[in-house]
């Protein structure tokens, strides 16, 4: 067993040497988050690392809005095809090298690429290890980054908030007190985030024909898998990792709400409401594509349609013999004496 540590040192050197850069950039927006709060609340409050934890997530998944775009988008695609590579499954089982032939003809002539939706979230990955690493490091007292000093280590692992420490956790259950609330509240809000994040995704952009097939079943089960993964996992984690993950977690739903309702896929729920908001708005959704602003002279042909239009004499005098009519005002005609003033 010792052999076996031993080996494995340098392996852990190695990747530590590997992630050093995203541990200083970690570090450092948690230290500048810690910095402006520090004033307010004071440098040990639990309170100011939470608002450090918090802020500092926000920054992280703002950077990562167009990596998360992206992922959502090329997993529609993959899903919109599901029904095509259907056909050729059924048309080639008896032939898996011609399957995969035709099938990678048809993501070429689509233009979509498989890996599309899987390489976002690989560079996502590391970001997020290293936001786990340095976090859980700091809350156990030790620091880990350029700019997580020993003081600072220190503080965040004797901070609390709520009467709970920040470093604290949920096992072991030597006595059920503060910590072990505020962990089991915050587990059951990571693990319902993450529930909540995966249904949306399915049951709001998701076409009927796509809810079938080996990539919904991997779908389904990821809706159910993952929040059970986290929820066993969490019983270990430090009360501030689990802050940065529900706070993560409430983010992607926000997030992934806006991507959905601006950009939905086609035939399904999010597409129908999207089309009828089109059409309150006065725009044709056949003209228009999800995704992209809708031109203001549509909008200003709208209006102009709307805009009442005053009636005519003879208008009036055909309807309501008892409307008054319109009196127009005619020009008044200059006199010589006025002309010479």
């Amino acid at each position: 067993m010792m052999e076996n540590l031993v080996l494995l040192a340098p392996m852990a050197g190695f990747w530590d040497t590997l992630m050093a850069p995203l541990y200083w950039a970690v570090s450092g927006l948690l230290v500048l988050a810690h910095n402006l709060f520090s004033p307010l609340f004071g440098a040990d409050s639990g309170l100011t690392w939470t608002l450090s934890i918090i802020l500092l997530t926000i920054v992280i998944r703002t950077l990562l809005i167009p990596l998360f775009v992206k992922q959502i988008r090329s997993s529609r695609n993959m899903q919109l095809l599901q029904p095509k590579v259907r056909e050729l499954q059924k048309k080639y089982s008896h032939d898996r090298e011609k399957l995969g032939q035709e099938t990678m003809k048809l993501y070429k002539d689509e233009g979509v690429n498989p890996m599309a939706s899987c390489f976002p979230l690989l560079l996502q990955m590391p970001i997020f290890f290293a936001l786990f690493q340095v976090l859980n490091s700091a809350a156990r007292g030790v620091p880990k980054g350029t700019f997580m000093t020993q003081e600072l280590a220190d503080s965040v692992a004797q901070a609390t908030i709520f009467g709970a420490r920040i470093a604290g956790t949920f096992l072991p259950l030597n006595q059920f007190g503060a910590e072990q609330i505020l962990a089991l509240i915050l587990i059951l809000a990571m693990v319902g985030t993450q529930f909540y994040v995966q249904l949306q995704l399915m049951g709001k952009n998701m076409p009927p024909d796509a809810m079938t097939g080996p990539m919904a079943q991997q779908q389904k089960m990821m809706l159910y898998v993952l929040p059970i993964v986290f929820g066993v996992g969490g019983v270990a984690f430090p009360i501030g990792v689990l802050i940065y993950w529900t706070a993560s977690n409430l983010w992607s739903m926000g997030q992934q709400f806006y991507v959905i309702r601006q950009s939905p896929t086609p035939g399904t729920p999010a597409y129908a409401a999207w089309e009828a908001r089109m059409r309150m708005k006065g725009h044709d959704p056949a003209t228009l594509r999800p995704g992209v602003r809708p031109p203001k002279k549509a909008k200003a042909a709208a209006v102009a349609t709307e805009t009442p239009v005053e009636p005519t004499n003879e208008e009036l005098a055909a309807g309501d013999p008892n409307t008054p009519r319109v009196q127009r005002q005619q020009p008044r005609r200059q006199t010589r004496s006025n002309r010479k003033r």
